[in-house]
């Protein structure tokens, strides 16, 4: 069994916005992470990027913990009960945010990109929509875990690449939700990197590389160090990171 050595998050506004509509969530007793960026404006994405992650842990910690709950949206024998449990626990929430949009106008409609990771034993389990992405970092090697589904899957140019950040996906987007669900095996010396695009889509992979294992000690350094750079580049957005070593 791998167990989780240390971790480190932040979440803010950037240096341009005064609301911040990410958030990023800890959840130890049940080995749960969450990023989220939400969408919508003043008071509507924060709103809805709460709401999601609160039905998140609410949905996913009922079904993961109890072996014989009702998984009412899907289940696959293809996943463990955690990667199961997580798929639900999105369409709960997708679900709650569209009956809640449902009362709004379009313009007070509200959603959000999520990354959630659930660890069990060694096998880290990813379940993302929307425009965050998700880096693995191992013996030196740096790999995408987790592509964001947006406007850049369209495009090849990476020049300027911030302005193709817009998601494909989300909570609360359209009515049907499109997720993508990643198993990995992890070992020690691990560190899985959770970026919203405030803080990734301004770097390059190499970069995000560097500054992570140039400070291994100290997540919450390389944290501020990513959205340093991001924000010299001119970053307008709110940036949140979720770093986990193992």
């Amino acid at each position: 069994m791998i167990e989780l050595k240390s971790y480190g998050m932040q979440s803010h506004q950037g240096p341009h916005l005064n609301l911040n509509e990410d958030l990023v969530d800890a959840d130890l007793v049940n080995n749960l992470f969450m990023l989220v960026d939400g969408f919508g404006g003043s008071n509507i994405g924060d709103r809805a990027a709460m709401m999601i992650r609160d039905t998140l842990k609410r949905s996913y910690t009922k079904i993961a913990v109890d072996p014989e709950a009702t998984l009412p949206f899907f289940y696959s024998h293809k996943y463990l009960i955690e990667g199961n449990a997580l798929i639900n626990a999105f369409q709960t929430a997708h679900q709650n945010v569209n009956r809640d949009n449902e009362k709004k106008s379009l313009d007070n409609r509200g959603g959000g990109s999520v990354i959630a990771a659930a660890v069990a034993e060694n096998i880290l389990t990813l379940v993302s929509t929307g425009n965050c992405v998700a880096y693995l970092y191992r013996k030196g090697h740096m790999s995408i875990e987790v592509l964001p589904d947006s406007l850049a899957s369209l495009s090849r140019d990476s020049y300027q690449s911030y302005l193709h950040s817009v998601p494909m996906s989300g909570i609360g987007l359209f009515e049907d939700l499109h997720y993508n669900v990643r198993e990995l095996k992890v070992t020690e010396g691990d560190v899985l990197i959770m970026l919203t695009d405030g803080a990734y889509s301004r770097l390059n992979m190499e970069e995000i590389k560097y500054i992570v294992e140039t400070n291994l000690e100290s997540e919450l350094d390389a944290i501020k160090e990513l959205f340093r750079l991001s924000n010299d580049r001119g970053n307008l957005d709110n940036q949140s990171a979720v770093i986990l070593q193992f």
